[in-house]
């Protein structure tokens, strides 16, 4: 047949041809973009353990510096001087360096911030202040006057939450009558009774405990006089009584019984009648020291709340400095110290970690590595960082175990099943998203030629996460466990986690990571996860983010578990969350969500300035939605290319933009200290899009904007039908 006879409507037309054209060259360009940044990428390797020292725990690795707020400066600061030691010999020096990181991020109007961009964070700003005084800042210098009316303005530094209390309650600020009664006796609690140690968060277990002996002992330092806040106080009054109010409106409220259980104890307590009181102590202190052996973890927990809490504790039990335990208490927090020292004197300063994040950030290198092609067998610097996450594999059992099925409880870590946590050593909680994510690196990486350890690591990883699965469908972090949410109104949970219930983000990766590792789709525990999913969904269309900022993070998680369980593009829940997510698209094509998103009415306020990391989380959910064809998908594809670097950015310099305009919206005010630099072929992001506790404390992880952007690049590329070396591999492991 001719060309003339052809049925023009059938044919492909001028427009056609071009637009595939230029579809296949936006995904060659986002090819190339990926292959850069994977070098980049290679280049952040790690061969020592950013641990203090310990070499069995070398080895080719990712593990970036994970950022928080001031109050790890603050806290750490006010517990030397609770533990007075603020004059042993170089400890001064170093504290005022620390005191140095605060004098940089306090902001313009006085205060400080738990992200760039958030409210004033009163207990934040109090504590703060605090340590600038005890450094010798004068109450009447122009930075201290103006923290100070902020202060006042907001309720005084009475108004602070409890953890913070507890530090003003050891230097004398407040009466230990202000800080919530935390009995010690609660380790003696039966397993049947509604609060028991292994129905919390096991955060708040390793927080709560040395908080107990805290609030049993009472230490209090008396420092010299002048150095108080006593001018941080709108009602003196309240130094000497919990700040919580009464429900007045509704009086059988949680709230309400709670207040009069602490009233009760604390009548109690003054009267002397704390029966098993010494009984319960020894038990908090056993309990402590089990799960602080040197050969099972870095630190309590292995996260900076309860390694300093423990300080306290142990000090007001007896313990000296000189005393094993101590030490290797006060060696394992400080390996979260990072000293750069500055020839600017401004600049110089000490700022600390919240823990560390090797195995986490390990694990997501390698994924997005493996979609642009890279694998074991192919890269040795892919098999060794699979060798060093599989020598982090926890083979002991920890509290989780306590709540599983009974006949998931006979299953032997490192034989039946494989678990990781989240830090170089924490062997008591590792946790279901970190194994889930090493789960699927180690398959997607795959293994040397002629070996089978990875993808052998990777199924036995399933079996455990199986088990970890909540009634409810969903999964927790940490334990397999059920939602209390009466828990959160116990008075010293202000920190906003007192439980670890499911949550949409871990549930949706789980799912997408089973069936990467080979799980059928239609297995029943994939199946109750569409369920949990489904039920969990946002009437605007979005999901809810418990670990990642916030709504942007929520739905491309809960999507991509939900296609990889097989549901229909064309299902009513996931048309709603298309619908959702394109109408967040800024006009530029980049996607970005504040952490204020947590603190408003809903989603329709999710709105931030664009970032790297949560463009590229958005254009993953796109593809999974849409496809790489739909102009959503090439404009995110387009705005991260334009985004990455084409040279280093320095540190301390602000956020440097490859072909866009460094206005104010890429500039916040907060990244003019900032003190990473980022490299040709990644990306420079300020925001934290990271969560620990909502509404209370955040992190920048300062491998996301590299790790995800790389991943959606190479799987857009893919997609688009560039033919790049990672098509094989990404098709097969998708």
């Amino acid at each position: 047949m001719s060309s003339a006879t052809r049925n023009p409507l059938t044919q492909p037309s001028d427009r056609d041809s071009a637009s595939a054209h230029a579809l296949h060259e936006l995904a060659r360009k986002a090819g190339e973009a990926a292959r850069v940044g994977g070098e980049s990428l290679f280049g952040k390797q790690r061969t020592r353990a950013w641990s203090g020292g310990d070499a069995s725990l070398d080895g080719l690795h990712w593990c970036a510096e994970l950022e928080g707020d001031s109050i790890l400066s603050s806290e750490y600061i006010l517990m030397k001087f609770i533990l007075s030691q603020e004059g042993e010999p170089g400890e001064w020096e170093r504290l005022r360096r620390i005191a140095n990181q605060l004098r940089l991020s306090q902001r313009a109007d006085g205060s400080w911030g738990q992200y760039p961009g958030s409210p004033t964070d009163l207990s934040a700003t109090v504590k703060a202040y605090f340590c600038l005084k005890l450094f010798g800042d004068a109450s009447s210098a122009p930075h201290m006057s103006k923290a100070r009316g902020i202060i006042l303005a907001l309720g005084g530094a009475e108004a602070c939450n409890t953890f913070s209390t507890f530090y003003l309650a050891c230097l004398g600020q407040v009466s230990w009558e202000a800080c919530p009664a935390i009995p010690p006796q609660i380790v003696l609690l039966p397993r049947w009774f509604p609060f028991h140690l292994s129905k919390v968060a096991a955060w708040t277990r390793t927080m709560i405990l040395p908080l107990a002996i805290c609030s049993a002992l009472q230490p209090v330092r008396t420092l010299p006089r002048g150095l108080g806040i006593d001018e941080l106080f709108v009602d003196p009054g309240a130094k000497s009584r919990l700040n919580k109010k009464w429900n007045e409106r509704e009086l059988l409220t949680w709230n309400n019984v709670f207040l009069l259980a602490d009233s009760f104890l604390k009548t109690c307590r003054r009267a002397g009648i704390t029966p098993l009181r010494q009984r319960a102590l020894e038990l908090a202190e056993s309990w402590i020291v089990e799960r602080v052996d040197g050969s099972t973890t870095q630190g309590l927990g292995a996260i900076f709340p309860p390694m300093v809490y423990l300080q306290v504790a142990f000090k007001a039990l007896g313990y000296r400095r000189e005393h094993a335990l101590i030490k290797r208490a006060e060696r394992d927090l400080d390996a979260f110290i990072i000293d750069e020292p500055n020839p600017d004197p401004r600049l110089d300063h000490i700022r600390l970690q919240p823990c560390f994040s090797p195995v986490w950030d390990t694990a997501i290198a390698l994924d997005a590595l493996a979609e642009v092609g890279h694998t074991a067998a192919s890269d040795e610097r892919m098999a060794r960082a699979c060798d060093w996450l599989r020598a982090r594999e926890v083979k002991r059992p920890g509290d989780w175990i306590e709540n599983l099925q009974p006949a998931d409880r006979a299953l032997k870590p490192g034989i039946d099943m494989a678990c990781w946590a989240f830090e170089y050593r924490n062997d008591w909680y590792p946790d279901v998203d970190d194994t889930c994510m090493v789960a699927r690196a180690l398959h997607r990486a795959g293994d040397r030629p002629g070996e089978t350890a990875n993808r052998d690591g990777a199924k036995r990883a399933v079996r455990w996460i199986l088990a970890m699965q909540n009634d409810d469908g969903g999964w927790a972090a940490f334990d397999r466990t059920q939602d209390r949410p009466w828990m959160e109104a116990i008075p010293f949970a202000d920190h906003n986690a007192m439980q670890d219930p499911s949550c949409s983000d871990i549930a949706g990766r789980v799912m997408e990571a089973l069936v990467v590792c080979g799980l059928d789709p239609k297995h029943p525990a994939m199946q109750r996860g569409v369920s949990y999913l489904l039920a969990t969904q946002k009437p605007e269309g979005c999901w809810w983010g418990r670990w990642g900022v916030n709504y942007l993070y929520g739905t491309w998680q809960a999507v991509n578990g939900l296609i990889a369980a097989g549901t229909p593009r064309e299902h009513p829940a996931l048309h709603r969350a298309q619908d959702w997510l394109l109408a967040q698209q800024h006009a530029d094509g980049g996607f970005g969500e504040s952490a204020n998103s947590y603190l408003q009415a809903g989603p329709s306020a999710c709105t931030g300035p664009g970032t790297a990391s949560q463009t590229a989380w958005a254009l993953l959910t796109l593809l999974n939605l849409v496809g790489a064809s739909h102009p959503a998908s090439q404009r995110a594809a387009q705005w991260l290319m334009a985004d990455q670097l084409t040279a280093d950015k320095p540190a301390f310099s602000a956020a440097q933009r490859s072909g866009r305009p460094d206005d104010a919206e890429a500039t916040p005010p907060y990244c003019a200290i900032d003190p990473v630099t980022d490299r040709a072929g990644g990306w420079a992001e300020h925001w934290f899009t990271g969560t620990g506790f909502p509404k209370v404390f955040y992190l920048r992880y300062n491998l996301y904007r590299h790790s995800f952007p790389l991943k959606a690049l190479a799987r857009f590329a893919w997609m688009a039908g560039a033919k790049t070396s990672g098509n094989s591999n990404a098709k097969a492991s998708a």
